[in-house]
């Protein structure tokens, strides 16, 4: 098989992030924690909210929204944000554009790895229509010791499903997900639909553009 510009070899594993990749949740997210952190008092733009929180776990999210804040965070705060996204989430998330027709043809092993908490990664990917391509295959921060950018959670993704990092692809769009992809030993390639291209690691900008940097033929 002829292999493609964007990766080294054909993989045996394709790993996807979960959040701004498989499913359009980012935004939603950062809208509302961008609320609740200005009912706080803290001072904060809607860019900077996504810039800074996006792709992080959530203690280390928790512990950066603590440290801005001037003064304790109040008991029961970080339910009711839970709570408050996992609604938003419920009623608005979608899958990102053309990333079914893409699970769909997809004739190579693929996973989910997520930062995001298990309840969550659940949510989204039922709410969006796509748990059904990933039964089975859902890994989260929960079952690692550090979470991304630590490289913990795609090895243990490789490992159990049987394949050598060096013979995974990881798909992400976050700063964390790619350090932590890179930091596995795993190749990785960077969705970016807002058309930026930064660093040294492949990027493409429309699910359409994915079978051809992973040099496999997809299906009919």
């Amino acid at each position: 098989m002829k292999v493609s510009p964007g990766i080294a070899a054909s993989p045996e594993l394709v790993i996807f992030d979960c959040d701004g990749v498989l499913v359009d949740s980012e935004p939603i997210v950062a809208r509302v924690l961008t609320e609740w952190m200005r009912d706080l008092g803290v001072r904060i733009t809607y860019e900077e909210c996504a810039r800074e929180f996006v792709g992080l776990a959530q203690e280390v999210a928790a512990q950066r929204i603590t440290d801005r804040l001037d003064g304790e965070v109040p008991t029961g705060w970080f339910d009711g944000l839970t709570a408050a996204v996992d609604a938003a989430l419920r009623a608005q998330v979608r899958p990102v554009p053309g990333v079914a027709q893409l699970l769909e043809r997809l004739r190579v092993p693929f996973c989910v790895a997520s930062n995001g908490r298990p309840a969550k990664v659940d949510l989204t990917l039922s709410a969006s229509g796509l748990a059904r391509y990933f039964d089975g295959r859902i890994f989260t921060a929960s079952q690692v010791a550090r979470g991304k950018p630590a490289p913990d959670l795609f090895l243990l993704a490789a490992s159990r499903m049987g394949v050598q990092p060096e013979r995974c692809v990881v798909v992400e769009d976050s700063e964390a997900g790619v350090a932590a992809g890179l930091a596995a030993g795993m190749q990785v390639l960077r969705y970016a639909p807002d058309g930026s291209r930064t660093g040294s690691t492949e990027v493409f900008h429309s699910m359409d553009g994915l079978p051809p940097l992973l040099g496999l033929v997809t299906g009919g």
